[in-house]
């Protein structure tokens, strides 16, 4: 069985989607850092089955709520002296400015490509934005 230890002081991004946890990694750049990380992928779970781990041995200062894109069951942990002292449930984004990009060949973020892309969330439950300027439609993958 492998062991994988704790962290003293950081974030521990928890109950992600098995298979996600790159995707999450990579999103916020962890490839490039010089500190401690831990991606920890098909770890056994009681409530998932399977599930994927992140763990950061540093204070990072990214807007953590756009995770919810990726997976919406993601858990937040705080850790501050080897324990949480805080835990965070994400929620989407009301609003997300450069995250997704409208795919309609219309919209004015097609021409103008300086434009950032700006999209409004429309039904949480679904997970279905639309744009700003042509009101075009986007549904989250890991929605119903």
């Amino acid at each position: 069985m492998m062991t994988i230890n704790t962290i003293e002081n950081g974030i521990v991004i928890d109950h992600i989607r098995a298979g996600y946890g790159v995707e999450i990694f990579n999103y916020l750049g962890l490839d490039k850092v010089d500190y401690t990380v831990a991606l920890i992928m098909n770890v056994n779970s009681k409530k998932q089955g399977k599930k994927d781990i992140i763990k950061i041995e540093n204070e990072i200062n990214f807007d953590l709520s756009e995770l919810g894109l990726i997976d919406p069951d993601v858990t937040i942990n705080i850790i501050q002296n080897h324990t949480i002292t805080k835990k965070l449930k994400l929620n989407l984004p009301k609003v997300v400015e450069n995250v997704i990009k409208c795919k309609n060949p219309r919209c004015i973020t097609s021409v103008e490509r300086h434009l950032t892309h700006v999209f409004y969330l429309v039904d949480e439950k679904k997970g279905v934005y639309r744009c700003k300027y042509c009101d075009e439609k986007y549904a989250l993958r890991n929605r119903v």
